[in-house]
């Protein structure tokens, strides 16, 4: 490979290093494009090297590939993933030849499939199941494990003693343990404290907290005794907060008295002056509490049990675990319950698709509010691994030090967060090579920058996934067994159906998803909505006269087996991996000064990667338009009553929004015109 010094040098690298690896590169025989790039990733290119040298040598090796549209992997299995992962471990059981054949057999016999991943991860049950699944009522109403009874916190904390359940790093501190028999005395003394408080199996506890190891065992704690978790994000406003609790109307909410970003001590237990009514047990960020309690209040060491026997209350498989929230395509948000099966989903796509095993250390800075929070719980403790959790800001170098320091196996992710590392180069001088995998969620991600993340761990896989709150789980995602190429998805999950279709209803490689049902963790129900009206309601049965369920996401499919995310069709919107409805956004917004209509859009940017918030503006006198001024009170608006992290990337007036025959905003034609006017 000939390459001249000087175009090394202009991508960062010194003169001397530069003659080096000219050197270097025209000692190495002429080979495939696999060959050479596992030899570069492996013999060559090291984080130290300027990150503009492997984009060099990158984009030389698959140029063939990358100028005829093909996709070009930066990462391939190696002996460990083809013969040591759990998939691996499956394709010999089942006498199969590759990822693909799992994947036909999982979908085309699913009570076996769901057979197997029960077994593979040792849950737990009180009564054994008579039935798989029944899907007498319907492929709408599927009964999972039918006859059976379990707790699935059992599953989390079985026959685990002095093993680490837990890292976690908060105020500058050392980095610190908790076992997962801590773990377990800590669950028990939650769930009897419940007990002891009068709270019965079934009624719902709020909570709305940090992830840290008391909220991580406040969460298992709610469900042991048999009671029902509300989870709500920290960072949501207190009008967001009160819609999600009158939705689901706890006896009792954990909450700490503050919380403290960047730098800054921000109120959380003052959100509650809107609902005197409802109790709560407060935990104190630090060693004093910094707020006053109500009568009704009770402080979190009060509040925990003398004892810590973990007795967990056995439940039917469809009794609720949890309630989570998700934005819709219309204002108020979507309650969607998890029940004691839809854990069996998260754990299982952590063990066959993240390659999840025992020890494993795995972090994903995230909340409890949000479905990866539970699926971190799940994914990790199931399978017998670390979870690792830090109060640093993602964003910043003293999380990837934490990283390092916890020894972390799979680090998950949303997109922006590799951006904000990339730009400030955060990762410098760290040692990641104990990383096996990372994996990306809640956004389209950009290839080069995934590129980049690739490389600071010495070229490990990311597993790109993409579901939702009411999958438990991912759709479409990655795996160990294939290459990964920068930004792609290269499979479906397994156990998982579904179609790519055009607005014809006809299957095309560039398409609406639609599920096939049945899967488990897929939701059967909703709290405040009709489940069949939200997901099957006016959809064309498929091709082969399959029952469609709707999802909202838009997929490419790419040669190879890989696949492409395009965002939403519909009017959802994910902002910071936090799905949002655009409708929500626009209520708010039209309270904006002089402001007449608002729609709002999130747009990719012109290399791909996290949807940008975009919002257009009909005033109602044209002059009065000051983009500067506008947005920024918009701004002001989303932090103080929606949600801080969204963040406005324009602010666009038009004349008149676009719609259709039913006065639909078409918000797709929005997007192209101001994809246009950035060209």
């Amino acid at each position: 490979m000939e390459i001249p010094t000087a175009t090394l040098i202009d991508c960062g690298l010194p003169a001397d290093k530069a003659n080096q690896l000219v050197d270097l590169l025209r000692q190495i025989p002429v080979q495939s494009d696999e060959e050479l790039w596992r030899f570069l990733t492996t013999e060559v290119l090291t984080p130290e090297i300027p990150f503009g040298v492997h984009q060099l040598l990158y984009q030389r090796v698959f140029a063939e590939r990358i100028t005829n549209g093909k996709p070009a992997p930066a990462w391939f299995p190696g002996e460990r993933e083809l013969q040591q992962s759990h998939l691996a471990e499956w394709r010999g059981d089942l006498n199969l030849a590759d990822f693909d054949a799992v994947y036909d057999w999982s979908i085309s016999n699913r009570n076996d499939f769901t057979s197997k991943l029960i077994d593979s991860l040792g849950i737990q049950f009180r009564e054994p199941p008579q039935q798989i699944m029944d899907y007498s009522a319907g492929v709408e109403e599927v009964e999972w494990l039918r006859g059976a009874t379990l707790n699935i916190v059992e599953s989390c904390l079985r026959e685990k003693s002095d093993e680490t359940a837990i890292l976690f790093q908060r105020h500058l501190e050392e980095v610190q343990s908790l076992s997962y028999r801590e773990l377990r005395e800590l669950t028990a003394q939650v769930a009897n404290g419940l007990s002891e408080a009068g709270i019965e199996p079934g009624e719902r506890v709020a909570v709305m907290l940090p992830m840290t190891p008391e909220s991580v065992a406040i969460f298992l704690g709610i469900i042991a005794a048999g009671c029902v978790v509300v989870t709500i994000a920290d960072s949501f406003s207190a009008e967001e907060m009160q819609v999600r609790l009158k939705i689901t109307n706890p006896r009792l909410i954990f909450i700490q008295d503050v919380i403290s970003r960047n730098g800054r001590q921000l109120p959380l237990f003052a959100k509650l002056e809107i609902l005197p009514e409802l109790a709560a047990v407060v935990l104190p960020e630090s060693e004093s509490l910094a707020v006053s309690l109500r009568e009704h209040d009770q402080l979190w060491s009060d509040f925990l049990s003398a004892d810590s026997e973990l007795t967990c209350v056995p439940r039917q498989t469809d009794a609720e675990t949890t309630i989570l929230f998700s934005s819709g395509t219309t204002g108020s948000p979507k309650g969607i319950p998890w029940d004691q099966t839809t854990p069996i989903k998260s754990a299982g796509d952590g063990y066959l698709h993240h390659d999840i095993h025992a020890g494993d250390v795995v972090c994903w800075p995230t909340n409890l509010g949000w479905m990866m929070g539970p699926w971190l719980v799940y994914a990790s403790l199931i399978n017998d691994a670390t979870i690792a959790l830090s109060d640093s800001v993602p964003t910043s170098r003293r999380f990837c030090e934490f990283v390092q320091n916890a020894n972390v196996t799979m680090l998950g992710l949303v997109p922006s967060i590799v951006s904000a590392w990339r730009s400030q180069d955060a990762t410098a001088g760290l040692d990641w090579s104990q990383i096996k995998v990372f994996s990306s969620t809640g956004e389209c991600s950009n290839p080069e920058d995934m590129f980049w993340l690739m490389s600071r761990a010495g070229y490990r896989p990311v597993i790109e996934y993409c579901g939702g709150t009411e999958t438990g789980g991912g759709y479409i995602t990655g795996t160990v067994l294939k290459p990964g190429v920068p930004g792609l998805f290269s499979c479906p999950a397994l156990g998982f159906e579904w179609l790519l279709l055009n607005e014809a209803g006809e299957e095309t490689k560039n398409g609406e998803v639609f599920f096939v049902p049945p899967v488990i963790g897929l939701s059967t129900r909703l709290i405040n909505r009709n489940h069949h009206d939200v997901y099957f309601a006016d959809i064309t049965p498929g091709p082969q006269g399959q029952t469609l369920r709707r999802h909202g996401d838009q997929i490419e499919a790419l040669p190879g087996g890989y696949f492409r995310a395009h965002g939403r069709v519909d009017d959802a919107m994910n902002l910071g991996g936090i799905k949002v409805s655009c409708v929500q956004i626009e209520e708010l917004l039209t309270q904006s000064t002089g402001v007449r209509e608002v729609a709002a859009i999130a747009v990719a940017p012109p290399g791909g990667g996290p949807g940008q918030l975009v919002i257009f503006v009909v005033m109602q006198n044209r002059d009065s338009f000051i983009a500067a001024d506008l947005m920024q009170e918009m701004q002001q608006m989303i932090r103080s009553q929606l949600n801080p992290l969204f963040k406005i990337h324009a602010v666009r007036e038009i004349e008149q929004l676009p719609r259709t025959a039913s006065n639909k905003v078409m918000r797709r034609k929005l997007r192209d015109l101001y994809q246009s006017e950035e060209l």
